[in-house]
């Protein structure tokens, strides 16, 4: 049986955290409408950066992806998994067993970033299916502050998004969807944009799924 991202419901004065726990315990991560069996273009992104397979990647919102355990088959040996859900990390630490030795797993609130501030400086941030739902400007606003204080100058950053011809929710909730001028508006100044393009995910509904993907560098000042 397979689920459609309308199946995450919600209702008035809605808790975030309560929402995506309700999302990852109630159906397999194969049947989540934002699932990707291969985590090709961010990987290949990351792998583009040219960073050490010592450094630093910070996945921010990285669900129960595969994403991780991609990274931790090609040799990454700091890879830190971020989720507002405590069930979507441990799924992805049962899925690796004694490979999760690479993985730092931290539930944490970007809203907050209390625990992933304290990180200290990170070479790449990468982002699947989380800054679109940051649809008011307060939360936007903040999201990049955190990017901005965890990102190492000359670090990358990956953002990979609902496009313009994207949908205007996903797990029942609104979503922003974006250009590469409006990104590259937000990321601002300190921020170069080294590659842009669009792509089609195909979810396992069967539904279209515009995004972008982006890749920036912060500037070594």
């Amino acid at each position: 049986m397979t689920t459609k991202e309308s199946d995450c419901t919600i209702s008035g004065g809605i808790d975030l955290q309560q929402h995506w726990e309700q999302a990852y315990r109630t159906k397999n991560t194969e049947q989540l409408g934002w699932y990707e069996a291969d985590a090709a273009h961010s990987v290949a992104l990351i792998k583009e950066t040219g960073v050490a397979t010592s450094a630093k990647i910070l996945n921010i919102g990285v669900g129960s992806s595969v994403l991780i355990d991609q990274l931790v088959a090609e040799g990454y040996e700091q890879v830190i998994a971020n989720d507002l859900s405590g069930k979507a990390l441990e799924d992805i630490e049962i899925r690796l067993g004694a490979a999760s030795k690479n993985v730092a797993f931290i539930q944490d609130d970007l809203l907050e970033g209390n625990r992933l501030a304290a990180l200290g400086p990170v070479a790449v941030w990468n982002d699947r299916a989380v800054l679109h739902f940051f649809t008011e400007k307060r939360d936007w606003e903040r999201y990049f502050s955190l990017l901005n204080k965890v990102l190492m100058p000359g670090g990358y950053a990956i953002i990979a998004v609902f496009s313009e011809t994207g949908v205007q929710k996903c797990c029942g909730l609104p979503v922003q969807r974006y250009t590469e001028e409006l990104l590259t508006e937000r990321m601002g100044s300190n921020f170069s944009l080294l590659k842009s393009f669009e792509t089609t995910f195909i979810n396992p509904n069967g539904g279209e799924r515009p995004y972008i993907y982006t890749l920036f560098q912060k500037k070594d000042l």
